[in-house]
């Protein structure tokens, strides 16, 4: 979004202000976008690793097929929301960038 401090007066150019404003909008995006998949890994892990507890099974290699077919299944579910928000992010910086 275009505000009213990024534009300085003598310059076409954006300020240190805009720039560190859509820094800080590109990096929460990111964090927005990760947290549904490392969520779903964490909480998968968190079963599995009770469960591993309670059966007293340590082998290290059962806890991985249940997190990577829960991540794939989370990004089936969230991915086309991932993409349209880095989609529109991405749109609104190059609409911003072609009106300077």
């Amino acid at each position: 979004m275009l505000s009213a401090g990024s534009l300085s007066a003598g310059s076409l150019g954006p300020t240190a202000a805009s720039l560190v404003e859509h820094a800080q909008n590109a990096l929460m995006l990111s964090i927005a976008v990760v947290l549904p998949v490392l969520g779903v890994a964490a909480l998968v892990g968190l079963i599995v690793a009770a469960f591993q507890a309670a059966s007293q099974i340590q082998d290290p290699t059962i806890a991985h097929l249940p997190r990577l077919l829960a991540v794939v299944a989370a990004l089936v579910v969230v991915g086309p929301w991932m993409g349209s928000q880095i989609g529109a992010f991405a749109e609104r910086m190059l609409m911003l960038a072609a009106s300077r």
